[in-house]
């Protein structure tokens, strides 16, 4: 299904009423600012790395799976291929090398992907499918217009872009979804991880009483990421999941969350046959708003995202705290970029 046809079919299935909530907010770090919660980083949340990183029982996990042609890939990124280059050599030399191509795709939207705050915007109402889209009246991040960010439609982003962000160097808190929601299981499609959860599981951890600190990265293992299996035969790991409710995301904004990254597709829920337009939005989910957590995070909040982190080891560990490193690719002007996080942590015996 080609990204036109899921979005027809979305607003197909959207509430006819239009409930407008929170578009393009002001940054509450002034005029100008492009990188949102991401202000929180520094020497603060290094600090609170340093003693993860000095434990002579720490452990490196990888957040990221094996990129390939053959991974699961999103019906709304363009198919991503790449060409891999007979070995060569130099003429009068004695070297020998090799390289790959990326033949067509999109790197930033496949595999384990980091979304920029100008990957996602607004329009003041729902737009119908059937008449040109109206961009021009897009609304983003700290209140940048369309004419701002993306003037026109073959220019990178002018502003938002994942060249902004920094380094992301900081204390991450991972909660089991899988096990205290989920029973031991994969979450369902469609359920969701809200504000009451995220703080029954920060109790069941034992992390009640620190909680989330501003400048914190979230992982949420729900146990969808298990279904993550190359080559994708079965294609079945990209048409609905399990995700973050919409109460959720206020919370975690009101805690100063810089990232947030869950081991599902979509940081959505997304119910079995939502995307093909034969079921409606997860129960909550704000009318016209289908993917209202993309919108909440990036439009609204400023909180970078993470899809498809892997989260398995991490959490079979019990690695609830950890020193995490994140750095996507500095593209000028890209909405997102393929990513490979880690974190340090102490496994619990």
């Amino acid at each position: 299904m080609s990204r036109t046809a899921i979005v027809i079919t979305l607003v197909a299935n959207a509430a006819v009423a239009f409930m407008p909530i929170s578009a393009g907010a002001q940054s509450r770090w002034g005029a100008g600012d492009e990188i949102g919660m991401a202000n929180n980083l520094g020497t603060t949340t290094w600090q609170r790395c340093a003693p993860l990183l000095a434990n002579p029982q720490a452990k490196s996990y990888e957040i990221s799976f094996i990129r390939s042609n053959t991974m699961p890939q999103s019906p709304f990124g363009k198919l991503l291929v790449d060409k891999y280059r007979a070995t060569v050599g130099i003429p009068g030399t004695r070297h020998a090398f090799n390289g790959e191509e990326t033949v067509s795709g999109e790197p930033g939207a496949q595999g384990t992907q980091f979304d920029a705050l100008g990957h996602f915007a607004v329009l003041p109402e729902p737009w119908d499918g059937k008449s040109e889209f109206p961009s021009d009246r897009a609304v983003y991040y700290g209140g940048y217009t369309q004419q701002q960010v993306k003037p026109s439609p073959d220019v990178p982003l002018q502003k938002l872009g994942v060249e902004k962000v920094p380094p992301i160097v900081t204390t991450a808190i991972l909660l089991d979804a899988k096990t205290y929601l989920g029973k031991g299981q994969a979450m369902a499609p469609g359920a969701v991880v809200t504000a009451a959860d995220i703080e029954a599981m920060l109790k069941a951890q034992g992390l009640g009483e620190r909680g989330l600190m501003p400048g914190d990265v979230l992982y949420i293992y729900t146990g969808w990421g298990d279904g993550w299996i190359d080559p994708d035969t079965a294609k079945t790991y990209y048409t609905k999941g399990p995700g973050l409710g919409y109460d959720a995301a206020e919370y975690i904004e009101q805690k100063q969350v810089v990232l947030v990254a869950l081991d599902n597709p979509f940081t959505d829920p997304v119910p079995d046959g939502m995307l093909q337009g034969k079921a409606g939005p997860a129960p909550g989910t704000p009318p016209a708003m289908p993917f209202a957590i993309h919108h909440h995070d990036l439009v609204v909040a400023g909180i970078h995202q993470i899809q498809n982190a892997n989260l398995g080891e991490l959490a079979k560990d019990k690695v609830w705290l950890s020193c995490t490193i994140i750095l996507p690719l500095r593209s000028q002007g890209g909405a997102g970029s393929p990513v490979r996080p880690v974190s340090i942590g102490v496994p619990t015996k």
